[in-house]
């Protein structure tokens, strides 16, 4: 019973038919009232997972979440589905958090949501103990645990309520966790013979990319161009890049904004909300910008800078393409960057237990960042997803770099490195490479080495780019206790006195992901854009309204749905993806109008299924008789009829009883019991004590089984 409620729940609320692998699984063993720890990628349908059981399930279930502005968007659009959904959380007044009390003290709320920090103290505690608890939901759980990328001491304490609540179950949820944050997150809950789900870390549908960080202003620009005013973030390294990157943009022509954690909360807020309502084409951002973003329809993520793990990059770029639709993701690295990242863990004062994993976990940054292999393959290993296959949708799959024998570029570089003394690091070394004449050259006397200006025709990104796959590949080592220098390693003999051959790759980011220039759109596909924008035009002015972000009312996705179907009735948009019952009710009536108008402004152009019916609507509502409509649309009477009753049985406002009379309907439905209820026309009529006309026998017919149906609800 419950598994078709599930069902049912999934299509009235959400407006979908099917569950995405492994969530009914999940939802199944949740409804068991079992813990269990589900480790899902951004936006693969984390929240369903304990929103849908929380709705099967008798009492309030408790949504733990980190971010007030995480925890609004969940709730505008929970609420906009019709769930008894709130928050409690400190930007609320007095009275508004005794109104929410008062109603999860009445049974009116499934969902509650509050942060960690509310959920330790003692009075909730004590609220709690007065409720009838459904379920405990700790989102974004990789705070719990050391190793995950985002540790927070208040998510630690929270094994207080799973000890405390023991009969209630406990579902943990992040978006990434390798095997031993997965371990670690099951420990600080206390969590109850966990079952583990991990559903895939590939997202297909983003294509992933990794430049040298040469001359990034001017990449930036010209991937910008390319994305036009689709919807991005760019992370960066420190909140002095955000604004700097920001108002270089902005000087350049392009509608975004900054946003870090040295920003006043006004402003803070100001930012996000303009972002969310697609003021702001997108922001620059430094890493506190994101995890209480929910916003659909973010096309592109860049990061300005490398990010100091791949759990935290992976999440990031998982803040694109969250409705499915394609998206790019581009990774600029740099060695600044990975020294800087290497400093700030230096200086911290961790534990050196801590601090070890800090630096393996930044290596494997760099090691992906640099990659000449399948990124996604990197990425999949590394949360212990293993494969070899290429995913398809990386830069090094696309446009697979060309690697060639150059050991005597190896030698060079080897060379450079033993008669600088070993006293050089990466930048500096490549200057005595290239033949600078600059200061520190000189007075280090490295104009005056053998390989000096040996290396002038090799140009200084692809002199990094080698330099680098050399240490990857072992030929060099950087010494981090002696300020980074570059120096020898065991391998380094082989390559310098055995003719041990070395294969490097020639990578600049102008090779990167070469793309076929864009196919003229076909007619068809310019139509379904031209009504897609109609439609965003009257979500803006509904969220408006509502004061809640677009998205929150439907996503892009819904309305390519729509776009490509253009269902004509209310019957045929109900069946479309992501419309549910109760936004039906609310936005139905719009949207159809708004597809109708469409279709008939585009009459010669577009071919629709339905579109004949909706000519005879379009007459029928001017006041037009059947007579009438036939003679304007030189087809049959009878077919008039015929089309009004479909319309009737699609629900629209068609008044069916001035055509037929309830003696007439009571006789075809008596005739349509004894033919078995045949739906021919003709067997019914052979039933018929007085004839009836047979344009009146299918109005009849249209109006027995709407009345049917209706006893049925």
């Amino acid at each position: 019973m419950k598994n078709e409620r599930k069902y049912t729940i999934l299509k009235e609320i959400w407006g979908y038919t099917s569950f995405r692998e492994p969530q009914s699984d999940i939802m199944d063993h949740v409804l068991s009232g079992q813990d269990a720890l589900i480790i899902m990628p951004t936006g693969g349908g984390k929240s369903l997972c304990f929103q849908l059981p929380a709705l099967l399930m008798e009492g309030v279930a408790i949504v733990i979440s980190p971010l007030i502005a995480l925890m609004n968007d969940q709730v505008n659009a929970l609420k906009l589905s019709g769930v008894q959904v709130a928050a409690i959380h400190s930007n609320m007044s007095r009275n508004e958090m005794m109104d929410v009390e008062r109603n999860l003290l009445s049974g009116n709320i499934k969902l509650l949501y509050v942060s960690p920090e509310r959920a330790n103290t003692s009075g909730f505690s004590e609220l709690l103990s007065r409720l009838k608890l459904a379920l405990f939901a700790i989102d974004e759980a990789h705070c719990v645990s050391v190793w995950g990328n985002d540790f927070r001491p208040d998510y630690v304490q929270l094994n207080v309520l799973r000890d405390r609540f023991r009969q209630v179950p406990f579902i943990a949820l992040t978006a990434t966790a390798d095997g031993a944050t997965q371990e670690d997150i099951c420990k600080q809950l206390h969590l109850i013979q966990p079952k583990v789900f991990v559903s895939s870390f590939e997202r297909k549908n983003i294509t992933v990319e990794s430049r040298p960080a040469e001359q990034r202003f001017r990449q930036v620009m010209e991937f910008l161009t390319k994305l036009k005013d689709q919807c991005g973030i760019i992370y960066c390294l420190s909140r002095k890049e955000t604004e700097k990157l920001s108002i270089k943009l902005r000087q350049m022509g392009w509608n975004c904004d900054f946003y870090h954690a040295g920003m006043d909360a006004e402003d803070r807020n100001r930012v996000q909300k303009d972002f969310q309502d697609d003021k702001i084409q997108f922001i620059c951002a430094t890493i506190a910008f994101g995890m209480g973003i929910d916003k659909s329809n973010i096309r592109w993520i860049i990061h300005y800078s490398m990010p100091k793990n791949l759990e935290g990059y992976y999440q990031e770029i998982g803040r694109a393409g969250r409705d499915g639709r394609p998206a790019k993701a581009l990774l600029f690295y740099s060695w600044a960057d990975y020294l800087m990242l290497k400093k700030f863990v230096d200086d911290s004062n961790a534990l050196e237990d801590f601090k070890t994993v800090q630096y393996a976990k930044l290596d494997r940054m760099w090691e992906y960042a640099s990659a000449n292999e399948c990124r996604t393959n990197i990425v999949l290993n590394y949360f212990g997803e293993y494969r070899t296959q290429p995913c398809g949708h990386c830069d090094n799959c696309l446009l697979p770099p060309k690697s060639r024998e150059a050991s005597e570029i190896a030698q060079k570089a080897l060379s450079a490195v033993l008669r600088c003394g070993e006293n050089v690091g990466l930048n500096l070394l490549i200057d005595v490479l290239r033949g600078s004449f600059r200061a520190e050259v000189r007075e280090g006397g490295y104009d005056q080495i053998k390989t000096f200006g040996a290396g002038k025709d090799i140009s200084y990104i692809n002199w990094k780019i080698y330099i680098t796959q050399l240490i990857n590949q072992g030929y060099v080592r950087i010494d981090y206790t002696d300020h980074f220098k570059l120096k020898t390693t065991p391998l380094s003999k082989a390559v310098l006195f055995e003719g041990k051959k070395v294969h490097l790759v020639d990578l600049t980011y102008t090779d990167q992901v070469a793309e076929a220039a864009p196919k003229p759109k076909q007619k068809k596909i310019i139509l379904e854009d031209q009504l897609i924008q109609k439609l965003k035009e009257w979500r803006t002015e509904q969220a408006r309204n509502k004061q809640v972000p677009a998205y929150v009312i439907f996503a892009d996705k819904v309305f390519e749905n729509i776009a490509a179907s253009k269902p004509l009735t209310l019957a045929d948009l109900l069946n479309v993806e992501g419309i549910g019952k109760v936004k039906m009710e609310q936005y139905g009536k719009d949207i159809i109008s708004i597809v109708q108008g469409f279709v008939t402004s585009q009459a010669d152009e577009i071919k629709v299924q339905g579109k004949t019916y909706l000519e005879t609507f379009n007459l029928y509502r001017q006041g037009k008789s059947p007579a009438e409509i036939a003679k304007i649309r030189d087809i049959a009477e009878t077919t008039i009829y015929s089309h009004l009753a479909y319309l009737y049985t699609k629900d629209e406002p068609i008044d069916l009883m001035q055509y037929v009379s309830e003696t007439e309907i009571t006789a075809v439905e008596k005739a349509w019991q004894k033919a078995g209820q045949e739906m021919a026309l003709a067997a019914i009529a052979e039933y018929l004590v007085t004839p009836i006309e047979f344009h009146k026998i299918r109005l009849a017919l249209a109006i027995i089984i709407k009345r049917i149906k209706s006893k049925e609800k």
